[in-house]
């Protein structure tokens, strides 16, 4: 098996660490990404000890130059980036209404802005190499908002679309592109939101890491452009 080189943003939140646990299960090398140099210390304590793993800690994914500076320290480091997992994001609610536009801006830095940012600075060099795997995680909002989701959605159908384009323009460069639509993610801090719902419904971090995992591999080179819907049972 070949060993993938493999960016995982947001690598010590819920579906982050979910995908660093799941490609430690591989011969992967990974660089592992997060603002929080002590999340991140803890993120990188729990993998094998014999595990390949550049942590970069100080990757502002919303300013591009950062971005860059952390892509060239992992072609430093392994000589190359075979596939980005951009696990980062961020959910509020709030009607439309004057006091609103501030959280529009947030989640459109947050969620829209990163991932094109980090995207931007990957894909040069995949297209050098004609090689290369990206996947975002997006949510299903961004296919129809609900109430009091007019922010959260209009940011996760960016990265949709986002992901839709990358596809369209590299497959000349035999790079894929796709995105993850979760449905609620079983993790302590939603449990502790909605301690009354229905658990059962939901989806683990795990579960979605593994399609993750094989969207990364070469099983998936004919798999691009999808928006992919990943809400258990």
């Amino acid at each position: 098996m070949r060993q993938l080189v493999v960016m995982i943003t947001g690598s010590a939140g819920n579906l982050g660490r979910a995908v660093v646990q799941e490609l430690s299960l591989s011969p992967a090398r990974l660089v592992c990404v997060e603002r929080s140099p002590e999340k991140l210390s803890q993120a990188l304590a729990s993998l094998p000890p014999e595990m390949d793993v550049l942590g970069l800690d100080n990757v502002d994914l919303t300013d591009i130059v950062s971005c860059q500076d952390g892509v060239r320290r992992a072609h430093d480091r392994f000589g190359h980036i075979d596939a980005l997992v951009n696990t980062v994001g961020g959910f509020k609610m709030g009607p439309v209404d004057q006091f609103g536009i501030d959280q529009w801006d947030a989640l459109m830095t947050l969620n829209a802005r990163s991932a094109y940012a980090i995207s931007a600075a990957v894909l040069p060099r995949m297209q050098e190499r004609k090689h290369g795997r990206i996947v975002h995680v997006a949510a299903a909002p961004g296919l129809k908002a609900g109430s009091h989701q007019s922010a959260y959605a209009a940011s996760k159908a960016a990265v949709i679309r986002l992901t839709e384009a990358i596809a369209a323009e590299n497959r000349i460069n035999r790079i894929t592109a796709n995105c993850i639509l979760p449905g609620t993610i079983d993790t302590p801090q939603n449990r502790e939101a909605m301690p009354n719902a229905d658990t059962e419904t939901w989806v683990s971090a795990s579960a979605i890491a593994r399609l993750i995992a094989f969207l990364v591999s070469d099983e998936a080179s004919a798999v691009t452009g999808g928006a992919i819907q990943a809400t258990g049972f």
